[in-house]
């Protein structure tokens, strides 16, 4: 009767504990469930924000993108101005609809129209200056339509430029204003998380108390029940079994470890005058050990060279009690050279009674590797000490052959016009009034040659602009001199207005860097146009050049060192790296090629 009410209670306590039970995760379900609702109702309302800021950002390199085509149908004109001309076109109309989204709302790109006073005070500001940007830039399209003058464009050119920065001034507040009320919500959202997360502890917290640590300790006391029963039962059978068990797994663990060792390990057991007491199978078959052998001694198994069986039978008599560890090379009966990282430990087997452990680990395929890295460290520096001779030569005829260009200048050009003036001067006949103007004015044309023959011989050797006024003058110098020169348009920008003044060595190296590339741009690209570009942080000094030409097969070019335009551009390399700085090459065949120069700015 006692166990029937005993059994009775326990059902009323399980069921009583299913509803617990249930209560519980019904809670937690619906609190989860009300969370979740509350989270995606927010995340919904920030799902343009990041799409708005990227089409915020996008106005900004649109309009910069305006102004750079712009320029370029300014102040360069080719066959592929219509192309050009129908480019901006597309890039102006782009520019207006994402404005106009962004201003009014775009129900196809998911942006609102309603907006925060701030932003809507932003766009008022800014509407003249994009209108002013947009009209004149139709204006511009207009003219070159037309075919009207270049004085037109340009005033019209001039009034983009002036509004360009400011709308990028203004663009740049409301991308901040986007991201500082897209930043307001997930803070607002990140507190509703808190409290829901706040809230969700809470009820943990009082279902722990109040219902799962109560159950728990019902279902500890049931358990600790059962499972004293259980003991009880089965103990008796454990400790029949359990003396069995452990031995059989005593005898195959010796027996595995035995296996292992005979045949995953080099070992042998020796005594402390050299003669072998067992040796494993693998490190026989190794050292083709076999029973007819069993006499020898250790030195005499591992090595057939008598020298160095003293050597190792010395070792062991002078190492047995410290033991010892080091490489070995061997000689198998293959003619085989064979590597061994030896260990030997002396091990105490009984009182005075004394056995080596030899441990060994083939490292044969380990020391091929060593020496295979070291001929190809070898090998590597080797091919660095030629090409290093290759341009120190290379370096020598350059400097020979600009030696004989300049003493070729003077003499064929300067010498000759200096001769010719000297007889010039020596056949003036002052009686003759007539013919002496005709001369004296012919030999103020030639001084104005030869004066321009030197400027030109000594602007290549070192143009004074930077030594007096430093990197930007003497690269807008250098852009205009050769634009003369050639005939090709070469245009200079100093984009952010860099006035600094840099360590010489730094400003001559600059210099030729950017004379280099735009010399490979006017021989080698067959370009028409080229634009040297320089721009600046706070670190960081830039230099773009940039060329319509040929272009060429980056990867080609490097690998042919010894051409003459793989060693130039290995020189050019060379020249950066003296400096600190660093080259990028970015080519497209048929397309151009743009080569940038980053220098740190040291303070």
């Amino acid at each position: 009767m006692k166990k029937s009410n005993q059994e009775a209670a326990e059902k009323i306590t399980f069921k009583n504990l299913r509803r617990l039970y249930f209560f519980a995760l019904l809670t937690i379900a619906l609190t989860i469930i009300v969370s979740q609702f509350l989270v995606q109702y927010n995340l919904n309302q920030q799902l343009s924000d990041s799409k708005i800021i990227n089409f915020s950002g996008k106005q900004r390199m649109l309009s910069q993108k305006i102004v750079k085509e712009v320029l370029i149908l300014h102040y360069v004109s080719d066959s592929a101005t219509a192309k050009k001309t129908s480019h901006l076109k597309e890039v102006l109309e782009l520019w207006k609809k994402n404005q106009n989204a962004l201003e009014n709302g775009s129900d196809s790109l998911a942006f609102p129209k309603e907006k925060s006073e701030t932003l809507n005070k932003l766009y008022l500001e800014i509407n003249p200056i994009f209108n002013k940007i947009a009209q004149t830039t139709d204006s511009f399209l207009l003219n070159l339509q037309r075919k009207k003058s270049v004085s037109e464009n340009q005033k019209l050119v001039q009034i983009i430029l002036e509004n360009e920065g400011t709308f990028l001034s203004k663009m740049n507040q409301i991308v901040t204003q986007y991201d500082l009320e897209a930043h307001e919500k997930v803070t607002e959202q990140r507190r509703i998380e808190y409290w829901i997360f706040g809230f969700t502890l809470l009820v943990l917290l009082l279902e722990f108390f109040f219902i799962f640590k109560p159950t728990n300790k019902k279902i500890e006391r049931l358990i600790a029940q059962l499972l004293s029963s259980e003991k009880k039962a089965l103990k008796l059978a454990y400790d029949t079994e359990i003396i069995s068990e452990i031995k059989e797994n005593s005898v195959k663990e010796l027996k595995s470890l035995n296996y292992a060792m005979e045949n995953t390990l080099l070992y042998c057991r020796i005594s402390p005058d050299g003669s072998i007491i067992h040796i494993g199978e693998k490190f026989a078959k190794l050292l083709n050990y076999t029973k007819f052998s069993s006499n020898k001694k250790f030195s005499e198994v591992l090595t057939e060279d008598e020298k160095e069986q003293v050597n190792f039978d010395r070792l062991i008599f002078e190492k047995q009690r410290s033991g010892w560890q080091g490489e070995i090379k061997i000689i198998n009966k293959d003619e085989k050279e064979i590597w061994l990282d030896l260990s030997m430990v002396p091990v105490m087997i009984k009182k005075d009674e004394l056995e080596l452990l030899i441990v060994c680990f083939n490292i044969t395929e380990r020391k091929k590797a060593q020496r295979e890295v070291e001929r190809l460290n070898l090998e590597n520096t080797t091919e660095k000490i030629n090409q290093q001779k290759i341009i120190s030569s290379k370096i020598v005829e350059n400097q020979e052959n600009e030696q004989n260009r300049i003493a070729k200048e003077i003499h064929d050009g300067i010498g000759q016009m200096l001769t010719g003036l000297k007889f010039s001067l020596e056949s003036i006949n002052l009686d003759d009034k007539e013919k002496s103007e005709q001369k004296i004015e012919y030999l103020k044309k030639l001084s104005l040659d030869i004066i321009k023959g030197v400027r030109t011989a000594t602007f290549n050797l070192m143009p004074p602009e930077l030594s007096d006024h430093g990197i930007v003058s003497s690269l807008s110098k250098l852009t205009q001199e050769l634009s003369k020169l050639t005939g090709k348009e070469i245009l200079f920008y100093n984009k952010t207005d860099f006035d600094q003044r840099l360590d010489s060595l730094i400003e001559i190296n600059i210099y030729r860097l950017t004379q280099e590339a735009i010399n490979n741009a006017i021989k080698y690209a067959e370009s028409s146009h080229i634009i040297v570009q320089l721009s600046h942080s706070d670190t960081l000094l830039s230099i773009i050049v940039d060329d319509n030409g040929k272009g060429f097969d980056v990867n080609s070019v490097h690998k042919k060192r010894n051409s003459e335009s793989g060693m130039g551009l290995l020189f050019m390399k060379e020249r950066i790296q003296y400096i600190n700085g660093r080259v990028f090459m970015n080519s497209i065949p048929g397309e151009g090629t743009r080569i940038t120069f980053n220098i740190p700015i040291l303070k």
